[in-house]
C-alpha cells in the first residue's frame, strides 16, 4: 500500500526495522446538551434549513454550566488510557490542544495530568484548529526518541465564545473532546507513526478569525465590550479560501514527504471547519468521499478536538487494523496548519 523509501535504522545500525509510534488508546467526550439548528435558527430569525445549506451541520454540544474544559479532556483522556491498557507510570508527557483552557494561568494541563494520576510533563498548546495535528507531531517525536508513551487531547468550549446573535459563529462552533495515547513502535520491516508532516502558517491573514480581548493588546477591563470577548469572523469567504488552499498544500506536501498517493490512503480525517471546506479540499486532493471521515453534521466545530473526536468515534464503530494509513488535515486561526501522515 505504501511505497519504501529508505529507513532510518534501529540503534544497533540493522535496516530492519525503524523506531517509530503508534496509537494504542482513542478516546472522546462530548457534552450532553444537544442544540440543534432549529433552536439558532429560532433565536436568530433565519428561515428553516438555512445552517446546514450553508455549513453541512445539523446539531452541536454545548456544555454544561458545570463543565470545564479540564472536565471535558480529563473525560476523553481516561477513556483514551482505559483503551491503551498501559500503565500511567510509564506516560512521559501530556500535550493538551485547546483554545479554552480553565484559565489564562496557569496552563491546564498539569490539572488534567493531576486529575488522570499523571506526573509526566504536561503543557497546553495553543495551535487553534491545527493544535491536534502540531501535538501530535510532537508526541511522535518524543515517542520516538525517548520511547515513553505520551497523551494527547484536544478539548475545547467554545459555546462560552459564541456572540449568539452573529449567525457566522453561532452556527459553527461547538463543544468536544478527543484524545489519543501515542506509544513507541518498532514492527520489524514497516514504518509505523508519522510517514510524513507538512506544517503550515499565514500570518498576513492574523485577522480573518480571532477573539480580540483578553492578551497582551487589549487586557480584560471592567469597561470593556464584551464582543471582544467573543469569536470573531471578519471575513468568511477569505477564511474559506485560505483554509481549502492551506490545507491542501499542506496535505499534498505531507503525502509526497511520505512518498504515499492520495489515493492510497485508507482514511482522510480533515478538521471538521464545516462541510464545504472539508467538499472542496477533498475533491481538490482527490480523495473518494468512502474514505472521507466526518462528525461535523452532529457535532459542528470545536476546532482542535474535531480531529481525534473524528478519529475517535470511526475506533469506536469499527476495528483499526494495523498498517491503516491516515491522512490528516487542518487549518484555523492565525492562520496556521497543517498535515500528516500517519500510519497505524
Amino acid at each position: 500500500m505504501i511505497a519504501r523509501s529508505p529507513r532510518r535504522g534501529d540503534l544497533g545500525g540493522s535496516d530492519d526495522a525503524r523506531e517509530g509510534s503508534t496509537i494504542v488508546g482513542f478516546g472522546h467526550y462530548v457534552p450532553e446538551r444537544c442544540v440543534t439548528n432549529h433552536e439558532i435558527e429560532a433565536r436568530l430569525g433565519l428561515e428553516s434549513g438555512w445552517i446546514e445549506r450553508r455549513t453541512g451541520i445539523v446539531e452541536r454540544r454545548y456544555a454544561a454550566d458545570t463543565e470545564a474544559l479540564s472536565d471535558l479532556a480529563r473525560a476523553a483522556a481516561e477513556m483514551a488510557l482505559r483503551a491503551s491498557g498501559i500503565d500511567r507510570a510509564r506516560v512521559g508527557l501530556l500535550l493538551l490542544a485547546t483554545s479554552t483552557p480553565d484559565q489564562p494561568l496557569p496552563p491546564t494541563a498539569p490539572l488534567v495530568a493531576h486529575q488522570l494520576g499523571l506526573t509526566g510533563g504536561a503543557v497546553d498548546l495553543a495551535g487553534a484548529c491545527s493544535g491536534f495535528v502540531y501535538a501530535l507531531g510532537m508526541a511522535d517525536a518524543f515517542a520516538v526518541r525517548h520511547r515513553r508513551p505520551v497523551l494527547v487531547v484536544a478539548a475545547n468550549i467554545l459555546s462560552r465564545r459564541l456572540n449568539e446573535r452573529d449567525p457566522a459563529t453561532a452556527s459553527l462552533f461547538g463543544d468536544g473532546a478527543g484524545a489519543v495515547v501515542v506509544a513507541p513502535s518498532r514492527r520489524l520491516g514497516s514504518r509505523a507513526g508519522v510517514l510524513g508532516i507538512d506544517l503550515a502558517s499565514d500570518g498576513s491573514a492574523y485577522g480573518l478569525i480571532g477573539i480580540e480581548a483578553g492578551g497582551s493588546c487589549e487586557p480584560f477591563s471592567p469597561t470593556m465590550d464584551v464582543a471582544a470577548t467573543q469569536m470573531r469572523i471578519t471575513d468568511g469567504r477569505a477564511v474559506f479560501s485560505r483554509a481549502v488552499h492551506m490545507m491542501t498544500a499542506s496535505s499534498q506536501a505531507a503525502l509526497s514527504q511520505a512518498e504515499v498517493s492520495a489515493s492510497l490512503i485508507d482514511y482522510w480525517i480533515p478538521h471538521q471547519a464545516n462541510a464545504r471546506i472539508v467538499s472542496a479540499t477533498r475533491q481538490k486532493l482527490g480523495v473518494s468521499e468512502a474514505k472521507t471521515v466526518t462528525s461535523v453534521a452532529r457535532y459542528g466545530n470545536s476546532s482542535a478536538a474535531t480531529i481525534p473526536l473524528s478519529w475517535s468515534l470511526l475506533a469506536e464503530r469499527q476495528s483499526l487494523p494495523e498498517g491503516a494509513c491516515f491522512l490528516l488535515s487542518a487549518a484555523g486561526a492565525g492562520m496556521t496548519g497543517g498535515a500528516m501522515v500517519y500510519r497505524l
